[in-house]
C-alpha cells in the first residue's frame, strides 16, 4: 500500500490550515482552520473488507513544567509520547480517499459531538479531550481529527504520522468515544496491510522546519 497527501508540502510540512493552531505575533499562537489534510491510498489486499485512518503525534512532551511558559523552553532532550490526534474506523472498502477539510473545517469549543465522515465510518476520541480538562472555555469530548497544536516553546520538531490500515474485517465493533488503545486491540489480527506519511510541525518561531 501507498499513502500520498497533496495537502502536505514535498517536505512533509503540514501548512497552518490543517493545524489547531497557527503562529502569531500577539500571544503565541492562535487557532487555526483545523482542517483534516488530504489522504489518498492505493495498492489496498484484493480481501480488504474496510479501512483505519489514524493520526498520531510521537513527540508530545511528558513532562508538563515548562510547556507554554513564558522565559522557558521544553527541551529537545526531554522523554516523548504519543498524542492522538485522530481515530477513524470502518471506512468501506471503496473509500481510498478524503478531501481535505471532509472530516474538519475549523476549531470547535468542546469538540465536535459527531465530526463528518464516509457513511459508515466512526470516529474516536483524539488527546484534546485530556489536555483540556478543567479548561471551562475549551473542556469536552474531543473525537475526530483535531490538527497539530505543540508547545509554542518546545525546541523538538513534532512529527505525526498518519497511517491507514486495510482491515480483513467490514466492521470494528467499538463504543463512542473509543480510544487509541480500544482501536489496536479490536484490530489484532485483522491487519492485511499498512501505509504512512510523516508530516512535521512546529509553532516555536526559533525552529526551523524542513
Amino acid at each position: 500500500m501507498k499513502l500520498t497527501s497533496r495537502s502536505l508540502a514535498r517536505t512533509g510540512r503540514i501548512p497552518g490550515r490543517c493545524a489547531f493552531a497557527v503562529k502569531s505575533p500577539a500571544g503565541h499562537i492562535r487557532l487555526g482552520s483545523n482542517r483534516n489534510p488530504q489522504l489518498a491510498w492505493r495498492g489496498a489486499p484484493q480481501a480488504t473488507r474496510s479501512f483505519v485512518v489514524t493520526c498520531i503525534d510521537a513527540d508530545a512532551p511528558t513532562v508538563p513544567d515548562h510547556v507554554n511558559k513564558e522565559g522557558a523552553s521544553v527541551a529537545a532532550s526531554l522523554p516523548r509520547a504519543e498524542f492522538v490526534h485522530w481515530l477513524m474506523i470502518n471506512l468501506p472498502a471503496d473509500v481510498t480517499q478524503l478531501e481535505e477539510g471532509a472530516c474538519s473545517n475549523g476549531v470547535v469549543a468542546h469538540g465536535k459531538a459527531a465530526p463528518s465522515g464516509p457513511d459508515g465510518s466512526q470516529q474516536g476520541q483524539n488527546d484534546y479531550t485530556g489536555w483540556f480538562a478543567g479548561d471551562d472555555a475549551m473542556e469536552g469530548q474531543y473525537l475526530g481529527y483535531d490538527g497539530p497544536c505543540p508547545p509554542w516553546n518546545d525546541e523538538r520538531v513534532h512529527r505525526y504520522t498518519f497511517e491507514v490500515m486495510a482491515l480483513d474485517v467490514p466492521n470494528i465493533e467499538l463504543g463512542a468515544g473509543f480510544s487509541v488503545a480500544d482501536l489496536r486491540k479490536a484490530v489484532d489480527g485483522h491487519v492485511l496491510a499498512k501505509a504512512s506519511i510523516v508530516g512535521v510541525y512546529s509553532l516555536n518561531p526559533a525552529v526551523r522546519l524542513p
